[in-house]
């Protein structure tokens, strides 16, 4: 299921980062890519990805960026099913609920690591309740995960929800203070370790306040869509919403009764998913093991269908898993091999591709004012040549850029013509149903000199 093809906006800026971060030993520290921000300051809090990405791209290609993310992903889940209870069919089930509930946030994004490393935190989190000695692993890594990406927080994040419920468990009775007290200095200590180490990075005591204000940014939260809430018109986000009610109605039918650090979890990173579709990944981490905890106990022919389970016969056992195992290898096989022979396909139809031939023939004059979501492949495809206006880099453009561009672009503003002349635009690259470009096309001060069904390109008459 994770295997899908490489179409993140922003993987073509990454690629290219991580191209040139290789080529010349040097971490960018301002913008090297747009002619709106040149020179401003830029916290490139992926750098590793970055060269990761590029490293694979160059070693394999599509297909291994995408096999390799495919891999990342279903580690994530494998976590999840080695964290829930139950037989393993229940687990099972559980993992693939998440997974379905998830998977409208995966792709070939820096984003995924941060899916991994937050299960595999909350791996060692839960095992150290019986091997304390498990948590000095946090601390290294919290060092990999910072250079990986900005979502260490969310690591750190819930290091302080583990420790607030392993007070509120003794608050309210569940684990004895004495019995509790030694886990919860030592998690204290842990965190503490964990964020000393943050400042190790390229960027040093600035990644302490970058997730912040990513998080405080109101245009990014008003025109980037996943930072927006899950729309649940749409059937892609029904297993979330299904997982949701689960987690609300399942525990009244339940003989497990919830402890206080799982409650307080599970409310926090619902809160989170709810918010925005960035967090339904580290969401499902939490409630998938609980769904399936609450699901093996509440069934009243749990130790039936375990004895049933067991009765067969091993022989028929072997056949049975060997059959499926074959099946999904099978499907394994024909996943990959359809997603990356269709992965040139799969970028004509979501980039570009057709401008930027014409780009690189035509060479129209620049600034050029590019659609927000096609920056990174302009970046990966034209750069150094071209230089963007915008792209998925939104920390790096700040607000008022954001807003101006969207208003120019929405034509909400009687002063669009204005900006385009303050920002000196001599080529204009956007889709056709683009309000700008329906406003071009009457005005005589701009020609049509390239269109198909992705993008049309606007040239200033001279």
């Amino acid at each position: 299921m994770a295997a899908r093809p490489a179409t993140d906006p922003d993987m073509w800026w990454h690629l290219r980062t991580g191209q040139l971060i290789l080529q010349t030993d040097h971490i960018f520290h301002s913008d090297p890519y747009s002619f709106t921000c040149f020179g401003h300051p830029w916290i490139n809090h992926e750098w590793l990805s970055d060269v990761t990405m590029f490293a694979i791209y160059r070693a394999a290609g599509w297909s291994g960026l995408i096999v390799v993310f495919a891999l990342v992903i279903a580690a994530a889940l494998l976590l999840v099913f080695q964290r829930s209870e139950g037989q393993p069919y229940v687990a099972g089930m559980a993992t693939i609920w998440a997974a379905f509930a998830c998977a409208p946030t995966w792709g070939v994004r820096p984003q995924m690591f941060s899916f991994f490393l937050a299960g595999l935190l909350l791996l060692v989190l839960e095992a150290s309740y019986e091997r304390p000695l498990l948590l000095v692993w946090s601390v290294p890594l919290t060092l990999l995960w910072v250079n990986l990406h900005a979502g260490y927080a969310m690591g750190i994040g819930l290091l302080v929800l583990f420790l607030f419920g392993d007070v509120l468990d003794s608050a309210f009775g569940v684990a004895p203070w004495r019995q509790n007290a030694k886990h919860i200095r030592t998690l204290g200590l842990i965190t503490l370790g964990c964020i000393a180490v943050v400042p190790l990075n390229p960027y040093g005591v600035k990644m302490y306040l970058y997730p912040f204000r990513t998080l405080g940014s109101p245009a990014m939260q008003a025109y980037i869509a996943e930072w927006a809430s899950p729309n649940f018109h749409e059937q892609k986000y029904w297993p979330l919403l299904f997982l949701i009610l689960a987690t609300a109605v399942l525990p009244w039918f339940s003989p497990r009764r919830l402890r206080p650090r799982e409650l307080l979890l599970l409310l926090v990173l619902t809160f989170a998913a709810l918010a925005s579709i960035r967090h339904i990944c580290i969401y499902v981490l939490v409630a998938a093991p609980l769904v399936s905890a609450l699901v093996w106990d509440g069934s009243k022919f749990s130790a039936q269908v375990a004895r049933s389970a067991n009765a067969h016969l091993p022989g028929t056992r072997a056949i049975v898993n060997a059959a499926c195992a074959l099946g999904f290898l099978a499907f394994t096989v024909i996943r990959v091999y359809s997603v990356t022979a269709n992965q040139k396909a799969a970028e004509a139809k979501s980039f570009p591709s057709g401008a930027v031939a014409f780009f690189e023939t035509h060479h129209p004059l620049q600034p050029l004012l590019n659609y927000y979501t096609w920056g990174g492949y302009f970046i990966w495809k034209l750069y150094p040549e071209y230089r963007v206006f915008i792209d998925g880099r939104a920390d790096v453009y700040g607000d008022a850029l954001m807003d101006q561009f969207a208003a120019t672009y929405y034509i909400r503003a009687s002063s669009w013509q204005q900006n385009l002349e303050h920002w000196g635009i001599r080529t204009v690259v956007l889709p056709p149903n683009a309000p700008l470009i329906s406003a071009l096309r009457i005005s005589p001060r701009w020609r049509e000199v390239y269109a198909d069904s992705q993008a049309t390109v606007f040239a200033l008459e001279p």
